[in-house]
């Protein structure tokens, strides 16, 4: 839990500032940005939440629906800070992210294929 709450501490606090000094270096980058912050916070979610929701199904659902509150919250509170702005395009970008995290964690932890334990 002090992960997750560490993570979106962080993500508030780089939301509170009026300007982040970033590079420009490919069109809509700012976009690829919010997609990377969001699926570590799906990640970091859906880890906390598979040990507190034992089925795992409910916790991934628990987990998006976490993430995509987050980051709507974190678009309403960029509209009151100086310099920034809140865009439905950067909460688009986040609710991808968290939810690609989510699909590929999922596919590649909980719902591997067995060996049946048969030989071809």
């Amino acid at each position: 839990m002090a992960l997750l709450v560490g993570y979106c501490g962080l993500i508030f606090y780089l939301s509170h500032q009026s300007a982040l000094p970033t590079p420009v270096l490919f069109a809509h980058q700012d976009k690829v940005i919010h997609a990377i912050a969001y699926a570590v916070l799906g990640f970091f979610a859906l880890a906390y939440f598979t040990q507190v929701i034992k089925n795992e199904q409910r916790a991934l659902i628990v987990a998006f629906i976490f993430s995509a509150l987050y980051a709507a919250s974190d678009e309403w509170h960029q509209s009151f800070i100086s310099g920034r702005e809140s865009d439905l395009y950067d909460l688009f970008a986040d609710i991808l992210g968290a939810g690609l995290s989510l699909l590929i964690v999922t596919r590649w932890c909980f719902f591997k294929v067995k060996p049946s334990g048969r030989n071809p």
